[in-house]
């Protein structure tokens, strides 16, 4: 009798059916995520329709090349995470080590540029509750702006530092030897919802960071 691997749960019989259940699980979550963040770009749609100029002005105190980078951060994090997985797949633990750290200190540069970006809010005083000195005829909807900004980057912030401890637990994985081109179904979850973490990024950086600047 074929010994019972020890990855695999007592509620399965076999691999396959833990991958597809492990799988099937997170793209649940990740429809609960999205479902999230698309209330939040439906409401900014909405006000943006309905203030269209406040928006714009606001849309002015971003940063539009330290978006750029956080973009190009989160894309080849993204690149990175597929090459571990491909790396783990065919057995090179060291490589998939390597990429998977680099991946997390990625995700960690984004978190640093971005605190940069608040400090520069602060500066600026565009930050309601916190310091906002934005008066004027469209002060009030600019401020809509803002706090849609703020809860739409904080809790994409949020992700991406639960991103970050995860990658971070793969690579402590793959270092011990616990994941191979046997089971690696962990590494792939994880780069499932490490890439949703990237494509919210791609809404959020258009939406806030580029319309209304011409």
């Amino acid at each position: 009798m074929t010994p019972r691997p020890s990855h695999l749960a007592e509620q399965f019989d076999d691999a396959l059916q833990q991958r597809d259940a492990s799988t099937l699980g997170m793209w649940a979550f990740l429809a609960t995520e999205i479902l999230f963040f698309g209330v939040l770009f439906a409401g900014y749609t909405v006000m943006r329709l309905l203030w269209g100029d406040a928006f714009a002005a606001a849309s002015r105190h971003t940063d539009p090349w330290l978006g750029a980078i956080e973009t190009g951060i989160l894309l080849v994090s993204s690149f990175t995470m597929v090459m571990a997985i491909r790396a783990v797949q065919i057995a090179r633990p060291r490589a998939a080590l390597l990429l998977l750290l680099v991946t997390a200190l990625l995700g960690v540069a984004f978190l640093a540029v971005h605190g940069l970006e608040y400090v520069d809010d602060y500066r600026a005083g565009v930050i309601p509750g916190v310091r906002y000195d934005e008066p004027g005829v469209t002060g009030v909807h600019e401020k809509l702006f803002f706090l849609l900004y703020y809860v739409t980057t904080l809790f994409h912030g949020l992700h991406v530092f639960i991103g970050v401890v995860l990658v971070t637990v793969m690579a402590v994985r793959v270092r011990r030897g616990a994941l191979s081109p046997r089971y690696y179904t962990p590494l792939e979850v994880v780069g499932l919802y490490w890439h949703l973490v990237d494509i919210v990024w791609i809404f959020v950086f258009p939406l806030y960071y580029q319309v209304g600047r011409s």
